[in-house]
């Protein structure tokens, strides 16, 4: 007879000789994922910045323009005049 009772779960061969193998690929694959995902939403965010800073100036010309530009006559109603 063999002593199997001394064998731990972990120091048991595995019935998958390749699940080592599987575990790692998938640690790889899912830092991949992380990554990728962190770089897409770093340039997200960059992208957002960006574009407020945009709207922001187009917003402060706008309102610079407004103020240089005379004031428009209010448009007089359209009657004929006998």
């Amino acid at each position: 007879m063999s002593d199997t009772g001394s064998e731990t779960p972990d120091s048991r061969p595995s019935k998958n000789p390749h699940s080592h193998q599987s575990h790692g690929r998938l640690e790889e694959r899912t830092a991949l994922v992380k990554r990728e995902v962190e770089a897409a939403r770093t340039a997200s965010d960059a992208k957002t910045i960006r574009l407020k800073a945009l709207r922001l100036a187009k917003e402060a010309l706008d309102e610079s323009m407004a103020e240089a530009a005379p004031a428009k006559p209010s448009p007089r109603s359209k009657t004929k005049s006998l």
